[in-house]
């Protein structure tokens, strides 16, 4: 049995789903079921013996006190985390509570667990914590991409949370052995990805005749990571990963978000054309710029691919494809995620930056 933390959000539910799909190892989902997380993202395995869900905070350190002892998993699975850099902008408290304390309460929790374990099954056992590349900073146009070397550079309080739970989790290996694994990933993009993000707005935006909103001049460049191909690599580092070793995990897709946003609109004209007629890319308008936006970031994952021979399956041009015909054909997930919550940050984040457009 393995334990899934935020198990209900975006990538962590594409996790267990997969995890599910591919073997028969019972899956504790502890996830606080906060805005972005979803039970309807699991509602394949709601009456799945193998799958437990409890709702809990990682904080809540009885909690997870009393999970480890009645179910003794025999790995943990952290994708619990903040993860909307807007988000931190406008209230970076949430983010210092999940991300760092969170993170800090988990791995006090783990290690009593893990330390009370008879041998065999303390050697066995593995925390695996999953982050992101934006804790290494930005990137010049023509600089190297990120390697598991790069020195850390945070540019915005969701990084620099992540960050500090990067360093927690190495300091837990090194200063008492815990054997972890660490993974920072590019940016994600697939199926029950909450639409605050990118992808998911702009397809929900121009479904709905609304602007597509670009921050700037929409330059910024990412390399994009199907999400499927994430959760395959999350299986093969946690089967085979050194333990205290870092693994980058990226799509070798480099693309600007515009570039992005055009590739979208176009799919979206092939696959859904406008009762109006012309094309969705006449929705895009641009937004002043977010503070500390990073310019670029890439990911070197030839790591990962020399020592445990992954490497993802999907392009960015067939992933891109497949999310899209998800989101048509999944109306009724997108509008119950779409809520009033929802809609009144959408406000507080975008109307204020259209107020500030500029040309691009």
């Amino acid at each position: 049995m393995i334990l899934v933390t935020g198990g209900a959000g975006f990538i962590g539910s594409n996790f267990v789903l997969d995890w599910l799909a591919q073997n028969n190892e019972p899956v504790i989902n502890l996830d606080k079921l906060t805005y972005a997380g979803n039970l309807n993202n699991l509602l394949a395995v709601q009456n799945d013996p193998r799958h437990l869900f409890v709702k809990g905070d990682i904080n809540d350190g009885a909690l997870l006190a009393q999970l480890l002892a009645q179910h003794k998993p025999r790995a943990i699975v952290h994708f619990a985390a903040e993860s909307h850099v807007d988000r931190s902008i406008h209230g970076p408290a949430e983010f210092i509570s999940t991300n760092i304390n969170g993170t800090f309460s988990l791995l006090e929790a783990v290690r009593a667990h893990w330390q009370a374990l008879p041998e065999a099954e303390r050697a066995a056992f593995r925390f695996l914590h999953v982050s992101t590349d934006e804790v290494y900073g930005t990137l010049g146009p023509d600089d190297a991409p990120f390697t598991e070397t790069t020195p850390y550079a945070p540019n915005s309080p969701y990084s620099a949370t992540k960050a500090a739970s990067d360093h927690l989790v190495r300091s837990y290996h090194h200063t008492y052995g815990l054997p972890t694994l660490t993974t920072n990933c590019s940016n994600n993009y697939g199926s029950y990805h909450f639409p605050e993000k990118l992808i998911p707005l702009i397809i929900a935006n121009a479904r709905a005749g609304k602007s597509l909103p670009i921050y700037g001049d929409g330059q910024q460049v990412r390399d994009w990571l199907y999400v499927s191909d994430h959760c395959t690599a999350i299986r093969r580092v946690l089967e085979s990963g050194r333990t205290g070793e870092t693994y980058n995990i990226g799509g070798w897709n480099e693309k600007a978000n515009l570039d992005v946003v055009h590739t979208l609109c176009d799919i979206l004209d092939e696959l859904q054309p406008k009762a109006t007629g012309g094309s969705y890319r006449e929705q895009i308008s641009y937004v002043a710029d977010r503070p500390g936006h990073d310019r670029r970031y890439a990911i070197d994952a030839r790591k990962i691919e020399r020592e445990l021979g992954w490497k993802p399956a999907e392009t960015f041009d067939t992933g891109i494809r497949k999310t899209v015909q998800w989101y048509l054909d999944n109306d009724a997930w997108v509008r119950d995620v779409q809520s009033g919550a929802y809609l009144t940050w959408l406000e507080k984040n975008y109307t204020a930056r259209a107020e500030q457009n500029t040309e691009a």
